[in-house]
C-alpha cells in the first residue's frame, strides 16, 4: 500500500469508530518539553488548554522563566 491508501484507510477507520461512539475525542492539557535558559536542563511543563506561554521554575537550578 502506498501512503495515500494508508491515509485513506486510517481516516475511514477513525470515521467509523466515531460513528459507533466508541472513540471519544476530548481536549486537555498540553505537555511542553522545554530547556532552561540558564543551565540548559530539559524540563517538562503542563500548559492549560489555550495557553500560549506558561511560567515555570527549572527543576535543576530553580530559575524562574516562561516557555516560548
Amino acid at each position: 500500500m502506498d501512503k495515500k491508501a494508508l491515509r485513506e484507510e486510517t481516516e475511514r477507520l477513525v470515521r467509523e469508530a466515531m460513528e459507533r461512539k466508541a472513540l471519544v475525542v476530548k481536549q486537555g492539557n498540553t505537555r511542553i518539553e522545554t530547556t532552561c535558559g540558564k543551565c540548559g536542563k530539559a524540563n517538562r511543563v503542563l500548559a492549560e488548554k489555550g495557553a500560549t506561554r506558561v511560567k515555570f521554575v527549572c527543576k535543576e537550578c530553580g530559575h524562574k522563566q516562561e516557555t516560548l
